[in-house]
């Protein structure tokens, strides 16, 4: 059976678990300039102290181990450490030109961990994490020129594609695009994913998507409510949709339910930690969580 098969079989069985963070964890190294640099960018003109994707390649050994902290743990689904590895992020670093490499051996790392782990009663799982630029196709960045994009749709199209045929070549089992806050920058980077699955004779490779709230309305940092989200992607033949950040598990999970009403695919949820509720506790919630939210 091959690894999609079992992954869809398996979620429509039990609650499949996804790790937690990855940039807290790396915070506890204390690193410093020369351990992100390493020796190959040992004269590179730009800092890269806060660059914790390409630790993938300078320090494989803490993020391998990151991994088989969760997988330890008994996450079924781990993330690979591409939060930021898109050509337009790593701009901020100078290394537009890594990003392959950043993505293919990102994503061999999770892979290795994960199959270290597998077993016949518990597969694991490797989700290429797809996140969001700092730069948005339907918001200017000048609000004196409110016309003004910053960047285009076929820019964005290009630079997921790319970063998903890392992803996909080393190993990933899973797309994730995750903490989207603008709908027309998921739909380019949806575009650009769907043109390489196609292109490879991947049409049923999991794609998963994750959007964030940007406040107690329930909409995104666009404007979109969650209902009008779903509509716009409801094109791309997804796995999932979830909800990511932007509130602790208590208070996300209003906004779960309403997913679970509007749409048939699986949801995922992965609330913020320690994050204040409305009565001012504090909350611990589980490790990500990956489900069919019941419509009844």
């Amino acid at each position: 059976m091959s690894k999609t098969s079992l992954l869809k079989d398996l979620v429509k069985k039990r609650v499949l678990l996804l790790d937690g963070a990855m940039g807290s964890l790396i915070q506890q190294y204390k690193l410093t300039e020369e351990d992100f640099r390493g020796e190959e960018l040992k004269n590179h003109t730009h800092s890269q102290r806060g660059n914790n994707d390409l630790l993938s390649l300078t320090r494989p050994d803490i993020i391998t181990t990151i991994h088989e902290k969760y997988l330890e743990a008994g996450a079924d689904i781990i993330e690979t450490n591409t939060f930021n590895s898109t050509r337009i992020s790593q701009s901020d670093y100078a290394l537009e030109d890594y990003v392959y490499e950043l993505n293919k051996q990102s994503a061999l790392l999770a892979s290795k961990a994960a199959a270290k782990y597998s077993t016949p009663e518990k597969p694991r799982f490797v989700a290429g994490s797809m996140g969001p630029t700092n730069k948005t196709a339907s918001l200017s960045p000048d609000v004196n020129n409110p016309g003004y994009r910053a960047v285009t749709f076929d820019d964005l199209a290009s630079v997921y594609a790319e970063q998903a045929k890392g992803l996909l070549d080393g190993g990933a089992d899973i797309l994730l695009l995750e903490t989207i806050f603008d709908t027309l920058n998921a739909k380019a980077a949806l575009f650009g994913i769907g043109e390489v699955l196609k292109k490879r004779k991947l049409t049923d490779f999991p794609v998963m998507v994750s959007v964030t709230v940007a406040d107690a309305s329930g909409r995104t940092l666009s404007g979109q409510t969650l209902e009008a989200f779903l509509i716009s992607i409801s094109h791309f033949p997804l796995f999932s949709i979830g909800l990511n950040c932007s509130f602790g598990a208590e208070d996300l999970r209003s906004y779960v339910q309403t997913l679970g009403e509007k749409t048939p695919h699986f949801i995922s949820a992965i609330p913020m930690q320690d994050y204040p509720t409305n009565s001012e506790s504090t909350m611990r919630p589980p490790r990500r969580w990956h489900r069919k939210f019941s419509n009844t």
